[in-house]
């Protein structure tokens, strides 16, 4: 038996920045992801903590490799929505190869942790609507008018996310 779906209604519209909007989604759907709806979202001293951890269990010096830098490095890569498991198979520089495995474990600890951080809203997201054709379908009608203040400031990851909300109303 199929699961019956209850469309989204809301009497107001939904207003917010793409993450804060990402946030409620997540909220609401993030179980399909293997993820527990009282995540918690790792500001960005956890990020460097939990980095510096992942780079002590690795034994990758953070003297050599300044774990700001491969948070930097990691936060661009999410911003791209190029997921650890990607970038692993398409790492080829040095630099690189030192921040594949660091991002793999960092991103296995916050799933651990039942975690995110904040580049994780939107790319989240938009992983859940490419895996569940079901919760797009109910977001893009819950969402048939979109407004973006400031497009022209929309970054890849964001542009992506809100045409998989727009494809089906344009």
């Amino acid at each position: 038996l199929r699961e019956e779906r209850k469309p989204i209604t809301s009497p107001l519209p939904w207003m917010g920045t793409f993450h804060s909007i990402c946030l409620r989604i997540l909220r609401r759907e993030i179980e399909s992801l293997s993820y527990t709806s009282n995540f918690i979202i790792y500001d960005d001293d956890d990020q460097l903590s939990l980095i510096k951890n992942v780079m002590h269990e690795l034994e990758i010096d953070p003297k050599k490799f300044n774990p700001k830098n491969v948070l930097g490095r990691i936060s661009a890569l999410k911003s791209e929505l190029i997921d650890h498991e990607k970038f692993s198979d398409k790492a080829q520089e040095y630099f690189e190869k030192i921040v594949a495995p660091i991002y793999a474990g960092y991103q296995t600890a916050l799933k651990q942790n039942n975690a995110l951080d904040f580049d994780d809203l939107i790319m989240l997201c938009v992983h859940l609507f490419q895996k569940n054709p079901h919760t797009l379908e109910k977001y893009q009608n819950l969402f048939r008018y979109i407004l973006i203040d400031e497009y022209q400031d929309t970054n890849h990851n964001q542009y992506v996310w809100i045409n998989l909300l727009a494809q089906k109303h344009r």
